[in-house]
């Protein structure tokens, strides 16, 4: 196994999920900031929307209209003219804020949910994970997920493979005409409990092992090549970019569960450069 180090790209955020590069960008959402931000590759930032209910996933359209988890209302919203209107409401389908979220390139966004109330200290759950298709229609379209985190979407469009953070687990569906969830299987069996992840061209995972010090990238089958070590820190999501896909974005939490949203500089983005370039969504 090869481990790679990091340096800091950006810092002085609350608590960063989220992360897709386009258009030549990083986005993040500082989910208690309640902010979105959009950084150019030497770290400038700028405030792309303020999202009062917390942002979490973001994804776009094909026409590039940027898509944004609204967590706490449980809405998914779009983001037209410089503002936010929604896109569709899974109140219906999602009893407990909804989080992480992949668009394919139809405009399917797939979106799971925490499935039960974690900082109240309520007893785990089993989920389900929900597709809304681009003119805003809702359905289900998997259940019994131990909550469903960074989903990523294969090059071809026809695989789907979503981190189970409970289960210490990453599985596969594949995608039907549709847009159905078919075939559920294990993709990778982990001893890190899997936040955001990413996919590289090969393949193969990275994956933000959140009760870790670690960054490890996975093959199918749970074989593991490289690892990107933070020191004092959380990993909380990741994902691959820069002018030449090689840039491994690390986002990084200084605290407990207890503590999120109460510090104000507690999370940050960090780097490392990598052999395999990004591949697939996001």
């Amino acid at each position: 196994m090869k481990e790679l180090t990091t340096q800091v790209f950006a810092e002085g955020f609350v608590f960063l999920e989220g992360p897709r590069w386009h258009g030549q960008r990083l986005w993040v959402s500082d989910m208690h900031g309640h902010t979105v931000y959009r950084l150019q590759e030497d770290g400038t930032r700028e405030v792309v929307v303020e999202v009062p209910g917390k942002p979490s996933g973001i994804g776009f359209l094909p026409d590039g209209t940027p898509l944004i988890v609204s967590m706490h209302d449980r809405k998914l919203m779009k983001l037209v003219g410089g503002k936010l209107a929604v896109h569709a409401d899974l109140s219906q389908l999602c009893r407990y804020e909804i989080n992480d979220m992949v668009v394919d390139r139809r405009g399917n966004a797939y979106i799971g949910n925490i499935g039960f109330d974690l900082l109240s200290g309520e007893k785990f759950k089993p989920t389900n994970f929900v597709l809304v298709t681009p003119s805003g229609q809702v359905r289900e379209v998997a259940t019994e997920l131990h909550v469903p985190n960074g989903p990523v979407i294969s090059a071809d469009g026809k695989r789907l493979i979503v981190a189970e953070s409970w289960a210490k687990r990453l599985t596969a569906f594949d995608i039907e005409a549709d847009g159905s969830l078919a075939n559920r299987r294990v993709f990778a069996e982990l001893d890190v409990s899997p936040d955001g992840i990413c996919l590289d061209a090969e393949g193969a995972i990275w994956v933000a092992g959140f009760n870790s010090d670690r960054f490890v990238r996975v093959r199918e089958g749970g074989e593991v090549t490289h690892c990107v070590r933070v020191q004092d820190r959380y990993p909380v999501a990741c994902t691959l970019g820069g002018a030449d896909g090689r840039t491994l974005f690390c986002l990084t939490f200084q605290g407990t569960i207890k503590e999120l949203g109460k510090i104000k500089d507690a999370s940050r983005i960090e780097t490392a450069r990598v052999e395999v370039p990004a591949g697939g969504s996001p």
